[in-house]
């Protein structure tokens, strides 16, 4: 991956989201297991597990979306 030049703005923007996007991906996916795990443990009703998994569908299409933004930022 290369570097961002620090003197254009457009590259240092893409690398922000870029950081972004994985810290949304990481703490969607612990978030996500950790209320799998914690909803089993509890004994939750199934539309909570549902619940769940939504929130965390919503926040990896928010990341699809996002990347696939910063890609066709690179390529124009």
């Amino acid at each position: 991956m290369m570097q961002p030049r620090p003197d254009d703005p457009a590259d240092v923007q893409r690398a922000r989201q870029a950081r972004l996007v994985a810290i949304v991906l990481v703490a969607t996916m612990g978030l996500w297991m950790g209320a799998q795990w914690l909803g089993g443990q509890l004994g939750l009703e199934t539309r909570y597990a549902f619940l769940f998994d939504l929130l965390a569908i919503a926040g990896f299409v928010w990341a699809l979306v996002v990347t696939y933004q910063i890609w066709r930022g690179r390529r124009g």
